[in-house]
């Protein structure tokens, strides 16, 4: 049943959920249209958060299938504080890269398959990551490139954070070993099956395909 009906205001929007202030502590987290299974992603949170990975904590009590309680984070998301001035664009895709780098050092090969600076909070104890609903056991070269990916769409479409884009890009492979040709294929495969994203967005992904490896394989 979840605690449908307890949350206060609405704080937050993604493509596939809301988020409800609860009290000063707690926030939850509603998926629309049944999307995600929030008792798997919660499971994988409290996973990498017993080995040290910054994540919000959750109550696994209160949660169910489309409703997840966590810890509420204070401070914005990593791509509003770029666009704020707050954090360079190119620090931005650096960050990115530290934490893939620390996730996949966590046991249990856990990917997230959608770290991008919209997914990373920056709180007065550093940076956290949240929206695990894509998490899974696999192969961190996928995890790679599907930040890689997501990134260079957003850089070769015509949005003013297009600029911004492709410096992120850039500073996510600045070490592009980690970037795997199995990880990119699979990374857009997957990209072009998402459902959330609109028929232009997918329209880029070729594009997109060739700026990363310009970025990574430049000559």
């Amino acid at each position: 049943m979840g605690i449908t009906g307890s949350t206060g205001r609405l704080i937050g929007s993604g493509r596939a959920s809301d988020v409800y202030e609860i009290d000063e502590a707690w926030v939850l987290r509603r998926a629309r249209d049944g999307y995600g299974d929030a008792l798997a992603e919660a499971a994988v949170m409290e996973q990498v958060r017993g080995h040290g990975y910054p994540v919000p904590r959750v109550r696994l009590d209160d949660s169910s299938r489309t409703e997840l309680v966590m810890e509420r984070l204070h401070g914005p998301t990593m791509l509003a504080a770029c666009g704020a001035g707050r954090i360079g664009a190119r620090e931005a895709g650096e960050v990115v890269a530290g934490l893939l780098r620390r996730l996949h050092a966590v046991p249990g090969r856990v990917i997230h398959l959608d770290l991008h600076p919209d997914n990373v909070m920056l709180t007065p104890d550093g940076p956290y990551v949240i929206d695990w609903a894509n998490a899974e056991e696999g192969d961190p070269g996928l995890d790679w490139g599907m930040s890689a990916v997501i990134l260079a769409q957003v850089a070769v479409g015509d949005e003013p954070i297009a600029e911004p884009a492709r410096a992120m890009l850039t500073g996510l492979l600045a070490d592009p070993s980690h970037l795997t040709e199995e990880g990119l294929a699979e990374a857009r495969r997957r990209r072009a099956a998402n459902v959330t994203m609109s028929a232009r967005e997918t329209e880029l992904l070729g594009e997109a395909e060739e700026l990363i490896r310009s970025v990574a394989l430049p000559h």
